[in-house]
């Protein structure tokens, strides 16, 4: 069964779709089977691992509202082992559709029921919101991962978040947990990244990783060649820390595998 984790930040510019897509790519060079959810009306981790969007006949919108079965909607990429949930603008209907149905809250949840057996790791890319779609994201996963850039206004919100998790957890997923927050555009020259760093601490005083991601022009770049850094440029900073990122969390699973044991 797959491990489901939602990257969620409400706020934009953070670098949920750079992790989403370089994480997964990683996590199948590493030999994991895992499929990308785009939830993000923007449709940019779509496009920044490579598929067409004149290509697409039915999407993660058509799934969510059972028009159409997730497996009939996923994409392949230029990665074995790595498949997409592709995302277009029609997605954006989904904050004015959700409201009236019926579990409205677990249209995603149950449209990955179909599929959680075919993969390791399920990565749901959440828009930069708190509203339906977002909520469908968090209530399918298992573990959410926060990334935070390494700026002082990046850190606004997170209380709030903290705050939207902790009531999806009393209300409707009790066994959600936080994965942990990770520091992206990090400069490790710069007094600001590093008190950044210190600061995420009050909020995630126990589930910081290790793996902090570098602010990185070939990263900014991978997407417009419809490419993840992995296939763009494995050799930069970026690419090496995803990697390190995509090892440290298949550690935990080995962690939470032997504390079960």
């Amino acid at each position: 069964m797959a491990r489901i984790i939602g990257i969620v930040n409400q706020k934009g510019g953070v670098g949920k779709t750079t992790t989403a897509v370089n994480l997964g790519a990683y996590l199948a060079d590493l030999g994991k089977f895992v499929l990308i959810i785009d939830l993000d009306p923007q449709t940019n981790a779509t496009s920044g691992i490579g598929v067409d969007q004149n290509a697409i006949e039915r999407s993660v919108y058509e799934a969510v509202l059972g028009k159409a079965k997730m497996s009939e909607i996923i994409q392949p990429t230029m990665h074995e082992t790595l498949r997409v949930a592709p995302a277009t603008g029609s997605l954006a209907g989904l904050n004015a559709e959700l409201p009236t149905m019926d579990r409205r809250e677990y249209k995603l949840h149950d449209a990955l029921l179909e599929v959680r057996n075919d993969y390791d790791y399920i990565l749901i890319d959440c828009p930069p919101t708190l509203g339906y779609i977002t909520l469908n994201g968090i209530v399918a996963s298992d573990e959410i991962l926060i990334p935070v850039q390494a700026e002082y206004f990046a850190l606004e919100g997170l209380a709030d978040l903290l705050k939207t998790l902790q009531l999806v957890k009393e209300r409707l997923r009790p066994d959600i947990e936080v994965l942990g927050a990770v520091l992206t555009m990090y400069d490790k020259r710069t007094k600001l990244s590093n008190d950044v760093l210190q600061e995420l601490y009050k909020y995630f005083p126990n589930n910081i990783f290790r793996s902090v991601i570098p602010r990185n022009v070939r990263l900014a770049e991978a997407p417009s060649f419809g490419r993840s850094i992995a296939a763009f440029d494995p050799a930069s900073p970026g690419a090496k820390a995803y990697e390190r990122l995509a090892k440290e969390i298949m550690s935990s699973e080995r962690a939470r595998a032997a504390a079960i044991i």
